[in-house]
């Protein structure tokens, strides 16, 4: 494990030295966490039936594209923020937990992505109960991300 201190010693003394830097690097975390947890969350409640005065194709583009980006930003800031203690957090249970539901999460949204059902709902069609039941999955992962990353400073 100390491969993970050495890896990360330039960017982790960096954010060290310069307070500013790392309150910059969590601030954008957060933003671009909430963005994340936003678009899906929006996605996930319209692909249920909420929100029904949204179109729903035009707006499945838009949040899924939003998310998407969103993410690579949480995942890039969060990646800054890992190097400040990095073997504390690769020892905190929370954190791994939190690392496995992004994971989850992408792994869900990509495979959405891909499917049939939902070129057939950009195209136009209703959301199938297969969509339905992976919009109420994506809900609860992204939000059990959140509450592991609250979670992660309490161990």
């Amino acid at each position: 494990m100390e491969w993970l201190a050495i890896l990360t010693a330039p960017v982790g003394q960096a954010l060290i030295r310069w307070p500013i830097l790392y309150i910059f690097a969590n601030a954008s975390h957060i933003l671009s966490l909430a963005m994340l947890i936003g678009a899906s969350a929006l996605l996930d409640l319209r692909l249920l039936g909420g929100l029904a005065r949204l179109p729903l194709a035009e707006t499945a583009v838009t949040l899924s594209r939003a998310a998407a980006l969103a993410l690579g930003a949480t995942i890039l800031t969060g990646a800054l923020l890992f190097t400040v203690r990095p073997l504390e957090y690769a020892d905190n249970t929370a954190f791994l937990i939190k690392i496995g539901l992004v994971f989850l999460g992408t792994m869900n949204a990509l495979a959405v992505r891909a499917s049939g059902p939902w070129a057939a709902l950009i195209a136009g069609a209703s959301p199938t109960p297969a969509l339905r039941l992976v919009a109420s999955a994506s809900l609860a992962i992204w939000l059990a991300a959140l509450l592991a990353g609250r979670w992660i400073g309490f161990l």
